[in-house]
């Protein structure tokens, strides 16, 4: 064992103080990126939990949400020419207003329902999935009992988090552009923290006057006969669509969800202002922690330096002090932002921990640690073997 680890493992009391510093330091930047990811997240989770191996959009799409990414109803028929398709449907979108009519007289004047104090309208983003045995549309987590609930017509799902937002529970009933329907089911890891998000089915969207039957539809979800050869898939049928589509594999589409985050600027300056106060905090606790480490063995420095070890080797010794502090640090981080994650998670609130993301907090964890130990040379100075002798 090398003297600076042995030294950590052995006076780790001295080194707390800088191991937490570096552990705050990441769970800042960790856990405000997580929950931005979370949201994105919520966006695109019946896509990414769906049966779905290949979704189709236009070319210019970088993202769900980012470019022309619905496609003209034509390229169904084309795309189900492939002989390993099993299923395509297009991924629809709507909206609407709602509002809870719990407790509400419709006898009463408008007067009266202000002096009441009226449930409040929302404009809600309506998601749409089709009912029929294993569609492609259906998120493998839905129970049967709730898409079985969804098939009833004029029923909708949603969040739990965004029933309190709505104003409804469970077997309520609410408007939807004017029209009654029944909240029939509650989900959990789907929280729509910006904008409120509804389920219902297809059809019950048909019913309502909004299905989609024009020319251009959502883009297009698609099951394959064997899941293992999508990318195999995709790029056949990029070849067949002759830069007519662009077909991704699900894993793809959810990398680049992530990313097109981060090209948002709040976000950037958001993530950005917390890793400059992160390193300024980092930075500043962690030199003086092992500032005053050093100060503290300076005796047994002097004692090497007697040996005749060399400065450099000094100086090396607390480098690599330094890094290790750093390495348990990046685990601590690590650590605290999972135990928040999954408290969060209890309150029905995503923070999504990206291997990506742990890697590059982890690398800049480290380069504060090793920072901290550059600024904290100098002390070794200090180390002149003559003061053993005093």
């Amino acid at each position: 064992m090398s003297l600076a680890l042995s030294t950590l493992l052995f006076e780790w009391r001295r080194y707390m103080a800088a191991v937490m510093a570096l552990a705050l330091s990441g769970l800042l930047v960790l856990a405000m990126t997580g929950v931005f990811l979370g949201i994105g997240k919520g966006f695109t989770a019946q896509i990414e939990r769906s049966s779905a191996d290949l979704i189709v959009m236009q070319p210019g799409a970088k993202s769900l949400f980012g470019g022309p990414s619905g496609v003209p109803r034509r390229f169904i028929p084309q795309v189900y020419n492939h002989p390993e398709i099993e299923e395509v449907q297009p991924f629809d979108m709507a909206g609407g207003s709602f509002q809870s009519v719990k407790d509400v007289d419709p006898t009463m004047s408008q007067a009266d329902r202000a002096r009441q104090g009226a449930p409040k309208m929302n404009w809600v983003s309506t998601q749409i999935i089709d009912t029929t045995p294993d569609a492609v549309t259906i998120p493998i987590d839905y129970s049967q009992e709730l898409i079985d609930a969804l098939r009833q017509p004029f029923t909708v799902a949603m969040d739990e988090t965004t029933m309190p937002k709505l104003g409804v529970k469970l077997g309520d009933k609410a408007l939807y552009n004017g029209k009654t329907v029944t909240v029939v089911g509650v989900l959990r890891g789907y929280p729509s923290m910006m904008q409120p998000t509804i389920v219902m089915s297809r059809d019950t969207l048909r019913m309502m006057g909004q299905a989609d039957t024009g020319p251009n539809v959502g883009p297009l979800m698609v099951k394959l006969k064997d899941p293992a050869r999508a990318s195999i898939v995709a790029a056949q049928l990029n070849d067949m669509g002759k830069g007519q589509w662009k077909v991704w594999t699900r894993q793809q589409l959810a990398d680049a969800n992530a990313t097109a985050l981060f090209e948002e600027g709040i976000l950037v300056i958001i993530v950005a202002g917390c890793a400059v106060l992160g390193l300024i905090i980092g930075v500043a606790i962690t030199w003086q922690t092992l500032r005053g480490a050093i100060m503290a063995n300076i005796k047994e420095f002097a004692s090497l330096r007697a040996l005749g070890v060399g400065m450099g080797s000094l100086r090396r010794i607390v480098i690599e002090l330094s890094f290790w502090v750093g390495i348990v640090g990046v685990g601590a981080a690590i650590f605290l932002t999972w135990g928040l994650s999954v408290l969060a998670r209890m309150g029905a609130v995503l923070i999504v921990l990206h291997p990506v993301l742990l890697i590059i907090v982890g690398a800049f964890l480290i380069g504060i640690a090793m920072l901290s130990g550059i600024l904290s040379m100098g002390i070794l100075k200090k180390s002149q073997p003559a003061d053993l002798l005093r």
